[in-house]
This record gives C-alpha cells, structure tokens and sequence, in this order.
C-alpha cells in the first residue's frame, strides 16, 4: 500500500471522518463504520484532504482533464480544494463545478451549477466523499451530461465501502462503471483500512480491535462484496 494511503486512513480517524461502533445507515443497515466527511473542518484538514484526492486522482486518472465536478452539498469543498492541491502539487491548473440543490433563477451566476461553466469537449473527474448506493450519480451525471459535450474521465471517492450496491451482487462502485460507463475508485478501500489499523495503534490506541474486526467480518459475510 502507498505510504500516502496509510497516511489517509490515519488522518480520517485522527479527523474523527472514519469512526468505528455500531451506525445505522440510511439504507437502514446496522454497519460497524461510519464515515462522515463533513467532520473536516480546519484549513488545515481540508488543505491535507486535497492533497490526498490530488495524489489518487493522478495516480489513477493522470493530469488530462480540465474539470473537477463535486455534486453537492459535500463534493463542493473537495472539489475545491483538491483543484487547490493539484495545481500546488502537480502545476496542473484545473477549473471545478458543482451543481446546486436549487436553481438560481438571479444574478450573474443564475443556473443549476457553481464555479465554472461546462464547455464542449471538457474532459471531467467526478469527485465526491463515499458511495454506497450511486443515488448521487443517478442524480448528477444526467445534469454534467446535459450541460455539455463532455466526457467524464472517472469518479474519485475517499472510501470504497467494499458493499453490496442497490442491485444486491456488485459494489455501489462497480454498479456506477457498469451503468454510466466511466471507472470509479477510491483513494483506500475498507480492506485496507482495516489491514491497516487491525491492531496497531493509531493515535495512542488501537481501533480496530479483535472484536471490531469479529464485527467487521460479520457484516461483510451479509454485504460485502469483495
């Protein structure tokens, strides 16, 4: 695993993102692991948070793109910062979109999306903090699709929760490749969290556990997908 994938793991439970016990989702299912990206909250956090999408979307997807799309509320921050990132890091200027809840039907900036305008030919990274049923690429790829003539190059996500999507046989990640067409990753994925912290201490204590990985291991033979 790369040394920046270890060092993310550490930073989302340092941030309190990754927490681990015992969370109902909105799915309904009772899950050992919960992530929240709307903990990060300094400048700090949200700096190093670009950093590392910067880092896995380059890995993955390289430099040739010109957009970096982040579906509302929570993909706005991360798109922005990780464009922040990518020129910082990789001297790479990229512009960012999102698209609002509401249309703004007002001022110079009325329409369905913020930051940049969509052009033809723009080549797209769709980036957001985890999926575990598609809902918002159900909801957002229509709107980039019908903005313009783009192609969308991939979705980044921080965590691939490595469970069954809404088909009930492939991970909410594969369901997006197979149905809009485009690759989605992530930039760690459970297995190697849990690879990772199961029984090494992180930030003065272990996380994961004998019995939260008993925990873990349980809820995968019900959802996983692996």
């Amino acid at each position: 695993m790369e040394s920046y994938k270890q060092e993310f793991i550490e930073f989302m439970v340092e941030s309190d993102v990754l927490k681990f016990g015992e969370f109902t989702l909105k799915s309904g299912r009772k899950s050992p692991f919960f992530m929240n990206a709307g903990a990060y909250v300094t400048g700090s956090q949200l700096m190093r948070l670009g950093e590392y999408y910067a880092k896995a979307i380059h890995d993955t997807y390289g430099d040739d793109f010109d957009v970096l799309f982040g579906p509302a509320y929570k993909g706005i921050p991360i798109s922005v910062v990780t464009a922040v990132a990518f020129d910082k890091l990789y001297g790479k200027e990229v512009r960012y979109c999102s698209d609002r809840k509401e249309e703004k039907d007002h001022g110079a900036d009325k329409g369905s999306f913020l930051g940049s305008t969509l052009k033809d030919g723009d080549k797209v990274v769709m980036i957001e903090d985890v999926t575990t049923s598609g809902k918002s690429m159900e909801e957002t790829v229509p709107k980039v699709r019908g903005a313009a003539d783009v192609e969308i190059v991939g979705l980044m996500v921080s965590l691939n929760r490595m469970e069954k999507g809404l088909g009930g046989e492939k991970s909410a990640l594969e369901e997006i490749q197979d149905t809009y067409g485009f690759p989605a990753n992530a930039i760690v994925t459970m297995e190697e969290v849990v690879e990772h912290l199961y029984n090494r201490p992180c930030q003065g204590r272990v996380v994961i556990n004998d019995e939260l990985k008993a925990a873990i291991d349980k809820y995968y033979e019900q959802y996983g997908c692996r």
